[in-house]
């Protein structure tokens, strides 16, 4: 009894030590949004386990797989450059959408 007692307190903490689910975005700023304000929403993402895929050099922005949570904080962060975050996926040519998540 002791045993399964033990082992299902360790199911439990595994459970609750795993990271949040991340999912593909792209996140845009406005054109005259500081560099400072986009490298340190890339660092608040790096910090919180999340992986920059792209960094735009027509647009002021990057795609990026990040947690819901860190998304709600760099946006917070911006509060006068507000960021427009898009789910990234990719459309084909027969109209289908697949994320990185298919």
């Amino acid at each position: 009894m002791r045993f399964y007692l033990t082992l299902l307190l360790c199911l439990v903490a595994a459970v609750l030590a795993l990271p949040p689910p991340q999912k593909p975005v792209v996140v845009q700023y406005p054109a005259d949004t500081p560099k400072s304000v986009i490298q340190k929403a890339i660092e608040e993402i790096q910090k919180d386990g999340g992986i920059i895929t792209h960094e735009y050099s027509l647009i002021k922005g990057f795609a990026a797989k990040v947690s819901e949570v860190t998304l709600n904080k760099i946006t917070v962060m911006a509060d006068t450059y507000a960021p427009y975050i898009e789910n990234d996926y990719v459309v084909h040519a027969d109209g289908s959408i697949t994320t990185d998540d298919q």
